[in-house]
């Protein structure tokens, strides 16, 4: 009896998001993103999430005046807001056209083009890390909209509910769909095993990981990557989105990676787990109000 229950209002619940959806999706990606900036901006600080971000920021930019750092977070909130958003419109926002690219929302530079069209065509295994910064699904769309065969490691709602009706609206502009758990090992080594590029965000805590020195402070990071480019020697990429004004994207897509290695000529996976996290970092620092904040990267 308390299954079906449960499992009622889980249906419920998902019920109720899929009208959301469909109302944003019927808004379109400005209007729906304007209206999730100003949501999350208005509602964040009322969450306990609004103290963690706040407490990061302040711990990262101790240089920064207290002005710049709630202009951080409260941009911060936004970018989430529009994240959110702009979910059920990903299909919509990736428009670049390699014979027109000043037309749409997405730039890239001649650089990434180049970089990509290599990596698709010469017929290897590779694999990409990107942080939640700016719209993070973004690089795995273009990957599936421009034919490079493509794998991504996501976490799924805890919702069985809402995880099937999500997991339905990404398999349309994604590759293949690894969902994070205990078989996510497996299921990744095999993608690499079969040629594909192998996506994955990096930026959270892993409590069983290495400690790693991330925005001047110590934290614990996931080795899978360095464990993974360990094992199959292959090329490592990062890939990032940053958003500009007007609803517009950059996508940029880093050369290969030389991460450390040991005395027997293996990546090092405590030092490459650190060269990945520097590099993340770099790119926060860049564009810091575009990175989530708000979750306890730093939790002990």
């Amino acid at each position: 009896m308390k299954a079906a229950l449960r499992r009622l209002g889980e249906e419920a619940l998902a019920a109720l998001i899929r009208g959301g959806f469909a109302v944003v999706k019927a808004l379109g990606p400005d209007r729906a993103g304007a209206i999730g900036a100003a949501a999350a901006r208005t509602l964040g600080p009322l969450t306990s999430a609004h103290r963690i971000a706040r407490e990061n920021i302040d711990a990262a930019f101790p240089e920064k005046s207290a002005e710049e750092r709630a202009a951080i977070l409260r941009e911060s909130w936004e970018n989430l807001g529009r994240t959110a958003s702009e979910y059920v419109h990903l299909g919509d926002l990736w428009d670049f056209d390699i014979d027109n690219p000043g037309a749409g929302r997405i730039e890239l530079s001649p650089e990434s083009i180049e970089r990509f069209i290599r990596l698709r065509d010469d017929g290897k295994p590779a694999i990409f890390f990107a942080a939640h910064l700016a719209n993070w699904e973004l690089p795995a769309v273009a990957a599936q909209r421009n034919g490079l065969a493509s794998a991504a490691l996501y976490r799924t709602p805890n919702n069985p509910a809402i995880a099937r009706d999500i997991l339905a609206m990404r398999a349309g502009v994604m590759g293949l769909l690894i969902p994070a758990g205990l078989s996510a090992p497996v299921a990744m080594m095999e993608a690499l095993d079969q040629g594909l590029h192998l996506g994955m965000l990096v930026d959270q805590r892993f409590g069983r990981g290495p400690k790693v020195q991330f925005l001047g402070r110590t934290a614990a990071a996931n080795p899978l990557l360095a464990r993974l480019a360990r094992r199959f020697d292959c090329p490592v990429h990062g890939a990032r989105a940053i958003r500009l004004p007007g609803g517009r994207f950059r996508l940029e897509l880093t050369e290969a990676v030389e991460l450390p290695r040991d005395a027997k000529g293996q990546v090092d996976i405590q030092a490459a787990t650190q060269a990945v996290n520097d590099i993340v970092a770099g790119w926060i620092r860049e564009h810091p109000g575009q990175w989530l904040w708000q979750h306890r990267r730093w939790r002990d």
